[in-house]
């Protein structure tokens, strides 16, 4: 109830407003016709309506019109534009009486014993009967277990039928000749959506690698003269000089050596 109390029409989503019955949504629209942008939004308040409602404007305001609308389960009211519009409309909450009303949204607003109600209207062929989009729909707001055995064995003492109706589940037996399948079903209590951390996971594994990685460079242990020791390789060593790094590509007779000196003139000089 408080959580109904707290709703207006700004905060009505196609599921909350299952949780409202005709007399509340007429309350709630009176109240909301008073704020300024009322006529803005009346479109988008009617389209959330009427995903649980079934709303009609009753264009001849006589008693005995009022009559078959109230005959047929409407609720009559104002849901007019604004606070001078006295217009008198139904209002009748949608019935889940088919696997075809099943919804999203309205799933979690019914109990257990009415998925079962609704499932023993509809059915003939068990659960795999059932497309797999209702079957989604289903088991999103229950826990839904099957199994087929011979009558004489399905409430054996012990078993899984025994099991299951102590745990709190709602069962539907479906008779298959000798054999009956049973649907067992559940309501799954509501999880409560996790409140983003301002630091997420990713950004402190980023900071966990990055202290690994600082850690690792802290740790690193390398040997002062390693870089050095390189240098040095690559130094001139005057020592280790000998006669095979003066080793010409070409080998000269002596005598032409002397020959090729004297043929140089005292002209060089001049430049």
């Amino acid at each position: 109830m408080k959580q109904q109390k707290a709703l207006t029409l700004k905060t009505l989503t196609k599921s909350n407003v299952w949780e409202l019955r005709e007399n509340d949504i007429l309350r709630m629209w009176e109240s909301a016709r008073k704020e300024s942008d009322f006529k803005d939004n009346k479109r988008h308040y009617f389209d959330v309506i009427k995903s649980a409602f079934e709303i009609e404007e009753i264009k001849i305001d006589r008693p005995e019109v009022i009559k078959k609308y109230e005959a047929r389960g409407f609720k009559i009211g104002s849901l007019g534009a604004d606070e001078g519009d006295n217009s008198k409309w139904g209002i009748k909450k949608r019935q889940i009486m088919r696997v075809t009303d099943l919804t999203y949204e309205n799933i979690r607003h019914i109990s257990a014993a009415k998925l079962i109600e609704v499932l023993d209207r509809n059915f003939g062929g068990g659960w795999d009967s059932l497309s797999q989009s209702i079957q989604d729909i289903i088991e999103s707001g229950f826990d839904i277990s099957t199994t087929t055995l011979p009558k004489d064995r399905l409430h054996k003492p012990g078993g899984m039928y025994e099991k299951k109706v102590n745990d709190g589940f709602e069962v539907l037996e479906i008779a298959k000749g000798a054999w009956v399948e049973a649907i067992f079903a559940k309501e799954k209590p509501e999880m409560e959506k996790p409140v983003a951390s301002l630091e997420s996971e990713s950004t402190k594994k980023s900071k966990s690698y990055d202290n690994e990685d600082e850690e690792d460079e802290e740790d690193l242990d390398l040997p002062a003269d390693k870089y050095d020791d390189e240098d040095d390789d690559d130094t001139f060593d005057e020592d280790k000089l000998t006669e095979e790094s003066y080793r010409t590509t070409f080998d000269t007779d002596p005598e032409d050596l002397n020959l090729e000196a004297e043929d140089v003139t005292d002209d060089d000089d001049n430049y």
